[in-house]
């Protein structure tokens, strides 16, 4: 399904069931898996992939060097940055062109969700089933299970893939270990200080 505002280039690679809502913008390119839900208002990039069974809610901007795994979930107004040092001018004056920036690559990894309003910056890796908190920044890389929020982000401790804040349970040698209170899921994660 794709509306009948959305602006989808020819080049795109648009999988099974996907649903592109009101005012969309996808370049060429771009690959999006099946069955993702793309709401109003998204711009993708040229060359964006995009896995299988994802959620991206209204008015996310994903620009070029963002790879987002499948099953991912981005809240409203997110937006992925793609250049660690960003100017419109060369030193010189001159308007830079595309010649005259480096893309730095973004990775999301399968089931992780990042809230409303939060930033990624360029060269970060968000790991599997990780939480992003609204209104983060998120500066470096995020483990799996990792749970980031505020700006500067800063990890709080770790979720479990259901979505519920994980409690420790007992540490060992070289980690944590955490349980979930909610589906009694174990994971292993941190370094004990």
């Amino acid at each position: 399904m794709i509306h009948e505002t959305a602006q989808v280039d020819s080049k795109a690679i648009i999988g099974k069931n996907v649903k592109i809502w009101n005012w969309v913008q996808i370049r060429e390119n771009a690959q999006i898996g099946d069955y993702t839900i793309i709401s109003k208002s998204v711009y993708i990039d040229f060359g964006v992939k995009i896995g299988r069974n994802v959620k991206i809610q209204n008015n996310v901007s994903i620009y070029h060097g963002v790879t987002i795994e499948e099953g991912v979930f981005i809240g409203p107004h997110v937006c992925f940055t793609n250049d660690k040092y960003p100017r419109a001018i060369n030193p010189n004056g001159s308007l830079k062109s595309a010649d005259d920036w480096e893309v730095t690559s973004t990775c999301i990894k399968y089931g992780s969700s990042i809230g409303a309003n939060a930033t990624i910056l360029p060269g970060i890796t968000i790991g599997r089933f990780a939480m992003i908190g609204s209104g983060a920044i998120v500066t470096r890389d995020v483990p799996d299970n990792g749970l980031v929020v505020g700006a500067p982000g800063k990890m709080i401790g770790y979720v479990c893939d259901c979505g519920i804040k994980l409690n420790k349970k007992q540490a060992q040698e070289q980690f944590i270990i955490y349980k979930c209170s909610r589906c009694g899921r174990e994971i292993k994660a941190g370094v004990v200080a």
